[in-house]
């Protein structure tokens, strides 16, 4: 795995690469459905969905969330703006923590597996000094847990 943050043109961009078992095809629909989050989100942050299941991802899919950031209750809403299966879909925050945010999710075979790469583009109420003190040390560490949830579930067979 490898994940990275830097500044972009408006705000900051991160990418994070990893390597799951298994082609595309079937590492998919493990995205797919919308409650996996709770699985690969760190506890701390005490995510729930709020939407109703079931919820039919496609383009236009609006999800609704609720995280606890930094001791505050955070409602967090979503619009799936690309859905193209398997290869790629991409979320955008219509309200939440971010003052933009749009997360692209890739999928690409490599061999056996899939190489997927994460590529959140966002920025942050409060400039860089938020950023360097909260956001990004939080991102890193939420991405982190995240990549190795998601390896362990797939080769767990989930």
């Amino acid at each position: 795995m490898t994940i990275a943050i830097e500044k972009a043109p408006r705000g900051y961009a991160l990418t994070a690469t990893t390597e799951l078992p298994g082609e595309p095809a079937s590492v998919f629909p493990f995205f797919a459905d919308a409650f996996n989050l709770d699985a690969i989100t760190p506890a701390r942050l005490r995510f729930r969905i709020l939407t109703p299941a079931p919820i039919g991802m496609r383009s236009g899919a609006l999800l609704d969330y609720r995280i606890m950031l930094y001791g505050l209750p955070i409602r967090w809403r979503t619009r799936i703006a690309e859905w193209d299966p398997p290869f790629h879909f991409v979320d955008e925050q219509l309200r939440g923590p971010y003052l933009w945010w749009r997360h692209r999710h890739s999928f690409e075979r490599r061999g056996d597996a899939t190489l997927m790469t994460d590529r959140v583009e966002y920025g942050v109420p409060g400039g860089s000094l938020v950023h360097a003190l909260l956001v990004r040390r939080n991102l890193l560490a939420i991405f982190r847990y995240r990549a190795e949830r998601i390896a362990t579930l797939l080769a767990a067979g989930m």
